[in-house]
């Protein structure tokens, strides 16, 4: 019922091209974007990423996949709800790691983590669960903030990026029609 009284909102024009399959193909694409800018950002400029900054990657991968899968999939109804529940709550991870990244740059330089091991290093030492744990309480390099655009650095576009890309999946793959 609800489907049918968002759509109504819409022009009929808009109804005939903007479909669940389309946002889905670009919500893939945007992570594939994202993605590719990250990997630019560590090859083509040289920025190291920290050991947050690949979880976050893990995360916006994960995202993209299940745009990918929804799209192909193209399910009505409630498979369409399920893609955008799961969307939904890989988003919010990855809004997490991000949040947690961005929130670790706004401290004082004295408040910041002491750095610690590398990522490649924690995995083939530490349990998985203690590699995770350890990355998630962050350390002093995650705490750097090397690249800025408009001001806000590349966490915060992250954050902002996962949050749209969650609005995006929970809202067109929940309530859009084919």
């Amino acid at each position: 019922m609800l489907d049918s009284q968002v759509l109504a909102i819409a022009p009929t024009s808009q109804r005939g091209w903007f479909s669940r399959r389309l946002l889905n193909a670009l919500g893939f694409l945007t992570c594939a974007f994202g993605l590719g800018y990250a990997y630019y950002a560590q090859f083509g400029l040289g920025f190291e990423p920290c050991p947050l900054c690949i979880f976050q990657r893990l995360a916006l991968m994960g995202v993209g996949l299940l745009f990918l899968a929804a799209m192909i999939h193209n399910p009505h109804e409630w498979g369409a709800k399920a893609y955008g529940l799961l969307v939904g709550l890989t988003t919010v991870v990855g809004a997490g790691i991000a949040a947690r990244h961005v929130w670790l740059q706004q401290l004082p330089p004295e408040e910041a983590p002491r750095c610690g091991p590398g990522l490649d290093y924690m995995l083939q030492t530490f349990p998985l669960s203690e590699t995770i744990r350890e990355v998630l309480t962050g350390s002093g390099e995650c705490a750097k903030m090397d690249w800025t655009l408009l001001g806000l650095s590349m966490p915060t576009w992250t954050l902002l990026l996962f949050l749209g890309l969650g609005v995006a999946g929970v809202v067109g793959n929940g309530w859009l029609r084919r």
